[in-house]
Formats: structure tokens, C-alpha cells, sequence
């Protein structure tokens, strides 16, 4: 649907500061499968910033300087599309990260539609919480 009031419409990208930016791209693009997009450099050869791509277009950048206790509120999670949460979840254990909420079916009963899903949540490499959802 394209959005009249910006003259387009759906999330170019998703921005956060990592702690550890090399540790972060590593935890997205080898234990996620995500792939880098695009990367820029400060005068000094320090990376200023990475984009990267989710597998279907959609971009999370990463900058450098975030504090090792992010606080929360700032984002409220991430949320990747998944068309199996189980094995996703197997690959996301493997990781070794923290999982907060395990896989489980829900029903959001909206006004609008009624979406019968698969999530689960867990913890990135920056305290970021991370969803993995699946429509059922």
C-alpha cells in the first residue's frame, strides 16, 4: 500500500549503537544470517557505521559508542520474520543468547484482523531484545 502523507511508505531501516560493533555484526551476520550492506569509515579508518541486510530488503544499521548497559525504552525490540520460529530458535540457542520468552503460539485479536502467530524473544549482543515471528 503506498503511503499518501510520505510519499512511499515501509521502514527503510532500524538504527542502534552497539557496545562492541564487531562482536554485534558478527552475532547478526553469522549467527543470523544477515549480510553487510554497506559500510562507512571515519577519517581515521574506525568504522562510523554498517548497514546491514535483513535477507528481504529490509536494513539494520549499527554505529559505534553505545554503553555496555543499554536502557530500555528506547527500542522496544526488534522483530525478524521467520517462517519456522522452531528452527530459527535452535540457530538462535546455538548462539548462546539469552532467551527471554521461549517459542510459543499466540492470537493478536485486533480490530482490524485477528493474527495467529509463532514468537519468541531473546537477548542480542547489546541488550537489544530480539522477536522472531512467524504467521501462522
Amino acid at each position: 500500500m503506498y503511503n499518501e502523507k510520505i510519499y512511499g511508505g515501509g521502514f527503510h531501516h532500524i538504527a542502534m549503537n552497539a557496545y562492541d560493533i564487531d562482536k554485534t555484526v558478527r552475532f547478526y551476520t553469522e549467527g543470523l544470517g544477515f549480510s553487510v550492506y554497506n559500510t562507512w569509515y571515519k577519517e581515521n579508518g574506525e568504522i562510523a557505521g554498517i548497514m546491514l541486510e535483513s535477507g528481504d530488503g529490509a536494513i539494520f544499521e549499527i554505529f559505534p559508542g553505545g554503553a555496555k548497559e543499554q536502557p530500555t525504552g528506547i527500542l522496544a525490540h526488534i522483530a525478524l520474520k521467520t517462517d519456522d520460529c522452531d528452527k530459527a530458535a535452535k540457530a538462535v540457542k546455538a548462539l548462546g543468547a539469552q532467551i527471554t520468552i521461549e517459542p510459543k503460539d499466540i492470537v493478536i485479536n485486533g480490530k482490524e484482523k485477528v493474527i495467529p502467530a509463532r514468537i519468541m524473544f531473546f537477548k542480542g549482543p547489546d541488550g537489544e531484545t530480539i522477536e522472531l515471528f512467524q504467521i501462522k
